[in-house]
């Protein structure tokens, strides 16, 4: 597992772009320093797609880089219409999980392992800004949390910024992995609708 993953604290910002077709995200962790991005890998087709068919059911590939622009991690959703499914790959592009879109009248997510364990319920408040991650057994594990981007920025952008926290507890690689990866899906699943 890279270096990437042994954080505690992902602070992830959106960058702002004046004409967006796809998203890109600045990692920092707790001090504010910049340890990587993710990216949307947006092939043509895809561009083209999203001039006739709303976003929120286009299939998307985001790429996780560490402050070395490696790719150490790799999300991907296909063609949705009711509720997503996101792969969570490796820097080997290995699938070690799964995050679920549930129904209910709040966000909530599951993560499973390859082996479809459940090791995380991600369960959303109201406004989807805050988040709460349990594991399988219902204790705390993390949390992700919308952060204030400033009000010009919050006004006249939809480019969000979440802080995912993990707690030190979870030592293993694959949950932290997940975890970490987590709100930058969330996000394309949630309020990426135009």
């Amino acid at each position: 597992m890279d270096n990437f993953f042994l954080n505690n604290t992902y602070v992830i910002d959106e960058k702002v772009q004046v004409l967006k077709l796809s998203n890109t995200y600045k990692v920092y962790d707790a001090e504010g320093n910049e340890i990587g991005a993710i990216k949307e890998n947006l092939p043509g087709s895809r561009a083209l797609l999203s001039l006739f068919v709303s976003k929120k059911n286009l299939p998307f590939t985001l790429e996780v880089y560490n402050a070395q622009e490696k790719i150490v991690a790799t999300l991907e959703r296909g063609f949705t219409f009711f509720m997503s499914s996101v792969q969570i790959l490796d820097e080997s592009k290995s699938q070690i999980g799964t995050i679920k879109q549930k129904f209910g009248l709040k966000p909530k997510f599951i993560l499973e392992d390859m082996n479809k364990n459940q090791i995380a319920t991600i369960q959303g408040d109201w406004t989807a800004w805050n988040f709460t991650i349990t594991d399988a057994s219902g204790k705390e594990i993390g949390n992700i949390s919308k952060k204030f981007n400033g009000l010009a920025k919050e006004f006249f952008t939809d480019a969000d910024k979440y802080a995912v926290n993990i707690d030190p507890s979870v030592t293993d690689p694959i949950q932290r992995m997940a975890i970490a990866s987590t709100a930058s899906a969330i996000d394309m699943i949630l309020k990426e609708n135009s």
